[in-house]
């Protein structure tokens, strides 16, 4: 029973990965990534200007990961209630660059943990 209990703790450690990015609010950044024009000829977007209108604050229930490619994954309830912690942290400043670790299930991140990291951690 114990093998049998290892093999599976062992396999779901497997499939964790480390994800780069940066913390935002869910809401605002779907909102932006749906209000914009995917017209090749139109001027580039700011995608850090994006993540600063978008920055969690304090009453920030749902959160997202914005990946190295601007793609993001939503935080599943585990993950938004440690991101809420780390955004109520002063020391932090906004944008504010993380690295989580989890298992990307469809659009969503389950967390098992996620830090504050230097935005060169954070592959921008």
């Amino acid at each position: 029973m114990r093998v049998f209990a290892l093999l599976c703790l062992t396999a779901a450690l497997g499939f964790a990965q480390s994800w780069p990015g940066y913390l935002v609010d869910s809401r605002c950044y779907k909102s932006d990534q749906t209000n914009h024009n995917d017209n090749p000829s139109t001027v580039e977007r700011d995608m850090n200007l994006e993540l600063r209108q978008c920055s969690p604050n304090g009453k920030t229930k749902d959160f997202a990961l914005v990946l190295p490619d601007w793609s993001s994954l939503k935080l599943d309830a585990a993950g938004n209630a440690k991101a809420a912690e780390i955004v109520r942290n002063p020391a932090n400043k906004m944008p504010l660059a993380v690295t989580a670790s989890g298992e990307r299930v469809n659009g969503t991140l389950k967390v098992s943990s996620i830090a504050a990291a230097s935005m060169a951690k954070a592959g921008q």
